[in-house]
């Protein structure tokens, strides 16, 4: 006891101890900034391909969309170009960890409004297309358009930190992140 009263009193020891208490707090920081960089860049990632989306959506013509058309081929290329601006960015895994297929199950929503939910992916990725998307004031011209919405899973590494440091403690290690482009109709 004697030994460590007089290694307590050195300063060498002393800044021994404040870094191992400081240490974890400083690993929390930075797994934590490394891990909300990767959730910001997925999210820039996904608007990218929601704007992509929306582009050609609001191209397409609008002949097949009628709310008993339960899977618009218009829609298809639509879906393709938001899948692979995904897949070409790293959102979505290159081969190996499930096979991701289009077009997907097509669910009809409301008004001209569309669900495809793509199968076969390790999480489950959504992208929403809606070709009746009206906006306007009373009285002033409506603008008809398109919106399309993609989400996506994004998987916390900063769970793993958190539980080599403070066991049992839980929390979400997944967050669904969306995002969505509007664009007017073309056609």
């Amino acid at each position: 006891m004697r030994r460590i009263m007089t290694l307590a009193g050195r300063t060498e020891a002393s800044a021994l101890v404040e870094f191992a208490i400081v240490l974890p707090l400083l690993v929390v920081f930075l797994v934590g900034i490394y891990d909300f960089s990767g959730a910001f860049n997925q999210k820039q990632k996904i608007g990218h391909a929601a704007q992509e989306g929306a582009v050609v959506a609001g191209a397409q013509p609008m002949m097949d969309i009628y709310s008993t058309n339960p899977d618009p081929a218009s829609l298809h290329p639509v879906v393709a170009v938001v899948f692979h601006s995904l897949l070409a960015s790293d959102v979505l895994p290159q081969g190996g960890q499930g096979t991701c297929v289009l077009p997907g199950t097509a669910a009809y929503v409301s008004g001209l409004k569309w669900q495809y939910s793509i199968a076969g992916c390790p999480d489950a990725l959504l992208i929403t297309v809606d070709r009746g998307l009206v906006a306007g004031n009373a009285g002033q011209p409506q603008l008809i358009g398109t919106s399309v919405t993609v989400t996506y899973k994004y998987h916390w590494r900063f769970n793993s930190v958190i539980q080599l440091l403070f066991p049992g403690a839980t929390y979400s290690a997944t967050t669904d992140v969306s995002d969505t482009a509007t664009v007017q109709n073309q056609t």
